[in-house]
């Protein structure tokens, strides 16, 4: 199963390089659309072109709780440090995890210690 990571322009372009190294697509938003764009925008394009939404953006998870969608899926990093040095072995850990929810749909959060799950539409 390949996924394919949209970086969200609040992530390092560096974070390209470590994924595509370990067998997954990744492209930054600011090689495929305009970064001053909406989030919602970027939740389009991502949905349209099968991609989940890799940010440090607390937004997406919002909105993905308040239309309940399916998708896309969102991989959302919560550090105070989140680049790829300092966070990506723990990225590829979730990734490796929870790829299969992922692919699904689902909310991914990962922090330095650990990474937890919530399964699309999120629902209360």
């Amino acid at each position: 199963m390949t996924l394919n990571l949209l970086i969200d322009m609040n992530l390092s372009p560096d974070w390209v390089p470590l994924l595509v190294s370990h067998g997954l697509k990744a492209v930054h938003w600011s090689r495929v659309g305009d970064p001053r764009a909406s989030d919602e925008e970027i939740m389009e394009w991502a949905a349209n072109h099968d991609y989940i939404v890799f940010t440090h953006d607390l937004d997406f998870s919002a909105m993905l709780a308040l239309s309940h969608a399916n998708g896309p899926s969102v991989l959302q990093v919560r550090a105070a440090d989140v680049l790829p040095h300092r966070l990506g072995d723990a990225v590829l850990a979730a990734l490796e995890q929870h790829g299969e929810s992922l692919s699904s749909g689902a909310l991914v959060v990962v922090d330095e210690r650990r990474s937890r799950v919530r399964l699309l539409p999120i629902v209360n």
